[in-house]
């Protein structure tokens, strides 16, 4: 697994059939156009090949403007089955969650105030994929045998590595 730019997706094009799915589906939604002015970055499992059959599209933005990033969000995407948005808050700031199914795929587009690339999905996903170079396929194949036991993603690598405490802060730290 080759390391790459995150921010293009165009490295799912030369992935797994899941990955070409993926980006089919988000073309034909066109959602990386739709949130453009949100800095949008693929996040979680599927760009670095650890996802499983249940994981979904996760989609981070930076949005200084919860309600006008709701509006583009409803408007856009509010039509979709089981279309969803809230508010909550993330490492003591205000995050939009949107969540709607299409094609194969559950999205979440999630929005907070912060650079896509200071949020910790991304340096969550940064960290994991420099870990996977590092440690090989036997590790990745590993992961992946935990996530479908129903292991999430940082308790899993933290039980692989032997990390204690918070495995969320654990893996930065690593």
């Amino acid at each position: 697994m080759p390391k790459h730019n995150f921010k293009s997706l165009d490295y799912l094009l030369h992935g797994n059939e899941r990955h070409r799915l993926a980006f089919e589906e988000m073309n034909r939604l066109q959602i990386f156009k739709t949130l453009q002015p949100f800095d949008p970055v693929l996040t979680g499992t599927l760009p670095i090949g650890i996802d499983i059959p249940s994981s979904d599209l996760d989609i981070i933005c930076e949005c200084v403007d919860h309600n006008a990033f709701a509006e583009v969000l409803v408007h856009e995407f509010g039509s979709l089955h089981n279309f969803k948005i809230s508010t909550a808050y993330a490492n003591n700031l205000k995050a939009t969650i949107c969540e709607f199914e299409f094609g194969s795929f559950v999205f979440e587009i999630f929005g907070q105030n912060l650079p896509t690339e200071e949020q910790n999905a991304y340096r969550h996903m940064i960290k994991e994929h420099t870990i996977l170079l590092e440690k090989g396929e036997e590790f990745r194949k590993q992961i992946i045998a935990l996530k479908l036991r129903g292991i999430k993603t940082e308790p899993a690598f933290a039980d692989l590595l032997g990390l204690e405490g918070d495995p969320y802060k654990a893996i930065l730290d690593y």
